[in-house]
């Protein structure tokens, strides 16, 4: 249906361009995981307007101007993609503290625009950037959100729901009925339908030729196939986040701290429980002047954990919730001894090829998927690089005008992962990261997998539909330029495919665990052995939601919070 017409048949050929250093280091960073400045690009044929400044602004304060000491029904760790929306649900009925170690992007025209995505990326800092950048042990570079909105305020924006296997897998007391109500409640407000051009609708017409039919429209729905997803950048390129989620919140009932560093959970012997456990009570957390504050709970309040696969199991740990031996080596005093907190952590690991085409490409993150049977979905990506000349040149009276260079991406993703690894602390001080290893591809399934998906990208290069993005050879013969590693030539040695997908690894940003299910909470996300204390993130994940965790991780903060609020039944407001 969607094939383009005949056109002469051409072999590929895996010639990579040759690059001077610095231009070869930057494209580097751009294919396997980061980013390059992206504000002098051509103007975008939708220019940007100005934008209301968003209504959640006015219940958003620094946490310096918050008190040393004040009493909530719950206090959420984490502004992130589930911790917004579980905020903005709770606070229809309770008196609600979301606390954010980070800024607020409204006004950052990279965070808020899509053409700022890989300049984002790469405006790292150690302290307040909104992408905090870490290596894991595996040398794999990789980031986490550091700013209102979390991960959904710097990623790609691409928006699918879960496939139906993670919900059997997962072992949470899934209601399904409400799990489809959240989805529509964020999709009404954040989720659009992207506008597919150029690239983009090769790379979906390449998906088919290939094989990974059929087509299945737009959907935001896991069914195998070749699909468009939804977007949280709306037709104009601006970035709608977790955040912007707050505007259901009811606003005499929450306040949000930005630049609050929460340092640990504090933790009493419950009255409530027949027998000697331990229950949140509240949290410490810091303010940029370096205050402590206390942030207690009312009586039938709780700590709900949102602060990531990376800050929720360090939190945990810091507060004393872990191994006890770990703990004690630390000098940390042990609450709760609960051995698999920091476990079972698993990144999807990302692999693919780069090229440069002959033509100009528009700018495009991820907006159509392939879901395979063998384990891998397909995804792509095109972007926009400038290049300027040297300021000073011996040839040249003045600057050259600068180069701008298009580059397309052909990636894949392996379904779980099956390989896990392992959280540590690298110091007390939560602001400094954790020791992090995710041990890709230990698992040999995972190796197949991605030699699936790999093979399946070399297809797609074959088939017709990429024929225009092919450079025309000495001798008459179309073959692709490509940036960093080509595939194998010889796509049917097993080994050579799974020594690429080794030397080629990088990251979706899609890692999760650390406190997973039945190891660290229960099936009603509460952590195992203490009351008053959840953990709604993905950390709780023990396998990634089909293509793309955003989207799961949004319903999942809305419904945590109506699940919280059914089980208070006769539940009443408090307020001050």
């Amino acid at each position: 249906m969607f094939l383009k017409k005949n056109r002469e048949g051409s072999t590929m050929a895996a010639r990579p361009i040759l690059l001077g250093p610095l231009l070869l280091q930057a494209l580097a960073f751009l294919v396997l995981i980061n980013a390059v400045d992206a504000s002098s690009r051509p103007p975008s044929r939708n220019p940007h307007r100005t934008r209301q400044e968003p209504s959640y602004t006015k219940f958003v304060s620094n946490a310096t101007d918050f008190p040393l000491e004040d009493y909530y029904d719950y206090i959420i760790v984490g502004g992130g993609t589930a911790g917004c929306p579980l905020a903005a649900t709770l606070s229809s009925r309770f008196r609600v503290l979301l606390l954010e170690r980070g800024g607020v992007a409204y006004g950052n025209r990279n965070l808020m625009t899509q053409e700022g995505f890989l300049a984002s990326l790469m405006d790292v800092n150690a302290f307040d950037s909104a992408t905090e950048a870490f290596t894991s042990e595996d040398g794999v570079p990789n980031v986490r959100g550091r700013i209102l909105g979390g991960s959904s305020a710097i990623n790609a924006g691409f928006y699918s729901r879960a496939d139906q296997e993670f919900y059997k897998r997962s072992t949470f007391n899934w209601d399904l009925k409400l799990v489809n109500e959240s989805y529509d409640w964020v999709e009404r407000a954040i989720v659009f339908r992207p506008e597919l051009r150029n690239w983009q609708s090769a790379f979906r017409d390449g998906l088919l030729e290939a094989g990974v039919d059929p087509y299945n429209g737009y959907s935001f729905d896991h069914v195998v196939g070749t699909k468009t997803g939804g977007s949280t950048f709306d037709t104009l390129g601006r970035r709608h986040s977790a955040a912007d989620l707050l505007k259901y919140a009811e606003p005499l009932n929450i306040r949000v701290a930005v630049h609050a560093t929460v340092e640990r959970v504090l933790l009493a012997s419950s009255t409530s429980s027949p027998v000697a456990r331990q229950s949140a009570v509240g949290v410490v957390f810091r303010d940029r002047s370096g205050r402590y504050h206390h942030a207690m709970l009312r009586k039938h309040g709780e700590v709900l954990l949102s602060a990531g696969a990376i800050g929720t199991p360090q939190l945990l740990l810091l507060s004393g919730i872990g191994p006890r031996p770990y703990l004690a080596s630390w000098g940390i005093p042990v609450a709760h001894h609960l051995p698999y907190v920091g476990q079972f952590m698993y990144d999807n690991p990302r692999n693919g090829i780069s090229i440069v085409p002959p033509i100009p490409l528009e700018h495009s993150l991820i907006q159509v998927v392939g879901i395979t049977e063998s384990g891998a979905y397909i995804e792509s990506a095109s972007t926009v690089i400038q290049f300027a000349s040297p300021a000073h040149s011996g040839f040249l009276r003045t600057p050259a005008a600068p180069l701008y260079l298009t580059v397309a991406t052909l990636m894949e993703k392996i379904v779980g992962p099956v390989s896990a690894g392992s959280l540590r602390l690298a110091s007390t001080d939560v602001k400094v990261n954790p020791i992090v290893r995710f041990n890709y591809f230990n698992s040999p399934v995972d190796v197949e997998r991605c030699v699936n998906g790999t093979r399946k990208i070399g297809e797609i290069l074959r088939t017709r539909s990429m024929d225009d993005f092919k450079f025309q050879g000495w001798f008459g013969n179309k073959e692709f330029r490509f940036i960093g590693p080509a595939l194998p030539l010889d796509q049917f040695d097993f080994d050579e495919m799974a020594d690429f997908c080794r030397r080629t690894v990088s990251t979706i940003w899609h890692y999760h665990g650390g406190c997973i299910a039945g190891k660290v909470v229960d099936r009603d996300f509460r952590v195992i052995g203490i009351d008053a204390l959840r953990v709604v993130d993905g950390s709780t994940f023990g396998i990634s939601p089909g293509t793309n965790p955003q989207a799961t991780l949004l319903m999942l903060g809305r419904y945590v919070g109506q699940k919280i609020m059914n089980d208070r039944k006769g539940g009443y407001k408090m307020v001050d």
